[in-house]
């Protein structure tokens, strides 16, 4: 039986400037609530039926969004575990931004 060390995982890095806490802040709300945002504004200006099928596809389109993301900053040790909208736009402010 082979026998592998799974690495701990990482403290989600901490954010030290305000602008670097505003980014993380504009992309974890695009991440969390920009599916529903969609979709009301498509019922506004259409229809019901219209706006459950913004809502699905805006759920499938921010689920890869989400994922591009994750991947791009999420060391590889780490992906292996679940990470929240906000740890996931703190390690991509931490790493690609600031």
């Amino acid at each position: 039986m082979e026998e592998e060390i799974i690495d701990m995982r990482e403290a989600t890095p901490k954010l030290n400037s305000q602008k670097c806490k505003i980014i993380a802040l504009a992309i974890e709300i695009f991440l969390t609530y920009s599916i529903y945002i969609a979709s009301l504004i498509s019922w506004y200006i259409y229809d019901y039926f219209i706006a459950f099928f913004v809502l699905i596809l805006s759920f499938i389109v921010m689920g890869i969004i989400r994922s591009k993301i994750r991947n791009a900053a999420i060391p590889s040790k780490q992906r292996e575990y679940q990470y929240t909208d906000k740890e996931i736009s703190n390690f991509y402010t931490a790493y690609e931004i600031c």
